[in-house]
């Protein structure tokens, strides 16, 4: 499975070893070693020791600890030997090691944007070489702003991830988190709500909330069927359920059936998993 196609990666604490096979049998379709936010101080050596990816056939990626810690040269070291899939690079900015990291490192990057500068310089940042895709770390960024995590509070960054990732060819955005474990219908409304902005894919951090993320961002029915019409309704301008339909019409539909065909793939996985 290639990163563009990612939508529910799942975060394992890095002091947490034991739980990495439940983890790649959850449904999730990625794996997110943390060794930064859910890893104690006192534990972050532990966590890098046990860092390793031959325990599942899906995409290991790492989150290393930021450029201003204490870890991050042991991290990039570790993760450099260890190759994974790729490297989520946490408080993503410019003028630091970010630039020179994606450029020279033999592993994709997805920067993890998380603070009001780094959003600032989204476009920046996305056209930078070695950038794989970039990554919305919501919540640490409604602290920097001290705002809320609210949709209206976060459209505009929401928005300006989606424009930046399209201006620099690259896949859709991974969107932050939802605090609730088990608000079922809060969880798929989140991922429907990012998919209708552009996003690709959602950040796990439980694994009872794949089901409902899955599900978010599965085209509903009446998208199928819309979609299906409207490529049968032939070329030129021509009109269904009456709308008018042209090539820019055509095109969005393309996308809402290639989306049901890669759900439905990841539907089936969750069956029977």
């Amino acid at each position: 499975m290639s990163l563009s196609s990612v939508i529910v990666p799942l975060f394992v604490p890095g002091n947490r070893p034991e739980r990495f096979e439940k983890a790649a049998i959850s449904g999730a379709d990625a794996i997110i070693i943390d060794l930064e936010d859910a890893v104690p101080a006192p534990s972050k050596t532990e966590a890098r020791t046990a860092l390793r990816i031959a325990f599942t056939s899906l995409p290991v990626l790492v989150r290393v600890n930021g450029e201003n810690t204490p870890w991050y040269g042991e991290d990039i070291a570790a993760v450099a030997r260890l190759r994974p899939a790729a490297v989520i690079f946490p408080k993503a900015e410019l003028g630091g090691r970010l630039g020179e990291f994606a450029a020279t490192s033999a592993l994709p990057v997805l920067p993890l944007l998380e603070t009001a500068r780094g959003l600032s310089e989204a476009r920046q940042i996305a056209a930078l070489p070695g950038v794989a895709r970039l990554v919305f770390g919501s919540i640490d960024y409604c602290a920097d702003l001290g705002c809320s995590d609210s949709r209206e509070a976060l459209l505009g960054a929401r928005s300006e991830l989606v424009l930046a990732s399209r201006l620099a060819g690259l896949a859709s955005p991974v969107d932050g988190v939802t605090m609730s474990i088990d608000d079922g219908e809060q969880i798929a409304a989140d991922a429907r709500y990012a998919g209708e902005l552009g996003f690709g894919a959602k950040l796990v951090i439980h694994p009872r909330q794949i089901k409902a993320i899955k599900a978010g961002f599965r085209p509903q029915q009446f998208e199928i069927e819309w979609a299906n019409k409207v490529l049968a309704s032939g070329d030129g301008a021509t009109a269904v359920n009456g709308a008018m339909v042209d090539e820019p019409v055509r095109t969005r539909a393309r996308s809402i059936i290639a989306r049901a065909s890669l759900k439905t793939a990841l539907k089936a996985d969750e069956t029977e998993s």
